[in-house]
């Protein structure tokens, strides 16, 4: 990442000087990309390929008003992480959120490790609705707090799990390794998600931001408002222009003026109902 960049990126989140690599850093920094850059497939609800390279992701999210899904959102993260001196790199992650079988699935979701003082951590600024908002220990195997809700680790042999504290419930999010990622993987892993017609990407709608306010959604046809401690306020979205003001009003995305985006908004409305 090149001084400019990172400049530009840590103004978008509040940050006037480039800070040390610590723990309270990497927390920070963490917490606000989750509050800043919505999680958000208007790439893939168009079945439009998804570019992943840094020149690509940062005018994307930083010069045109736009969120991402993982393999962006993380990835700049990560690129910012490492540019900052802390020591970081990619992990890849088969997501198994609402599964009800056992079969394996694909490495899909990028995630990143930090090792700070010999200990290291996982940060995740890019699994929607249930991104976590704060670093996790990745030896400790109880409840680990966030911002927002917690999350736990469990771990059989070299496989980590981690799950997230849904009302009592400790549902499974996704599980992965150490092993080491390459820019190819993610290559891959990111061709499979927006092209492969078996992949739940394509033509759908997903957007997600956590704030101090608590967590906001769309999925389904719906635009829920989650806060702690209180029960999800949901309301079905009723046409492209109800679509496209929750985007620009409840998440803070700039529109793309693209030809086909009013229709296949109204085809997911129609898939969804």
């Amino acid at each position: 990442m090149d001084p400019h960049t990172c400049r530009d990126y840590l103004a978008r989140l509040g940050v006037a000087a480039p800070p040390p690599p610590t723990l309270a850093t990497l927390a920070l920094l963490q917490e606000r990309h989750n509050a800043t850059f919505p999680f958000e497939t208007l790439t893939t609800l168009l079945r439009d390929a998804v570019a992943i390279d840094l020149p690509s992701v940062a005018h994307k999210l930083l010069r045109e008003g736009r969120g991402g899904y993982c393999y962006e959102l993380n990835g700049l993260f990560l690129a910012l992480l490492q540019h900052l001196g802390f020591d970081a790199r990619a992990l890849a992650a088969r997501v198994v959120m609402g599964r009800t079988d056992d079969a394996p699935t694909a490495r899909t979701h990028m995630l990143v490790l930090v090792r700070i003082d010999a200990v290291d951590y996982i940060a995740d600024v890019g699994f929607g609705g249930n991104t976590p908002t704060g670093p996790l220990r990745l030896d400790h195997r109880f409840a680990q707090a966030t911002p927002h809700e917690h999350y736990r680790l469990d771990q059989q042999h070299d496989q980590f799990l981690l799950r997230v504290d849904i009302a009592g419930e400790w549902r499974p999010l996704y599980h992965f390794d150490l092993q080491v990622q390459t820019p190819i993987d993610h290559e891959v892993g990111n061709w499979y998600v927006c092209t492969h017609p078996h992949s739940s990407f394509p033509g759908q709608l997903r957007v997600a931001l956590a704030g101090p306010d608590g967590r906001r959604t769309i999925g389904a046809g719906a635009y829920t408002v989650h806060r702690r401690g209180q029960p999800s306020e949901r309301r079905m979205l009723h046409d492209a222009d109800d679509v496209l003001t929750v985007l620009h009003e409840a998440f803070g995305i700039t529109v793309p003026a693209h030809p086909r985006l009013r229709e296949a908004i109204t085809a997911w409305l129609r898939g969804a109902a």
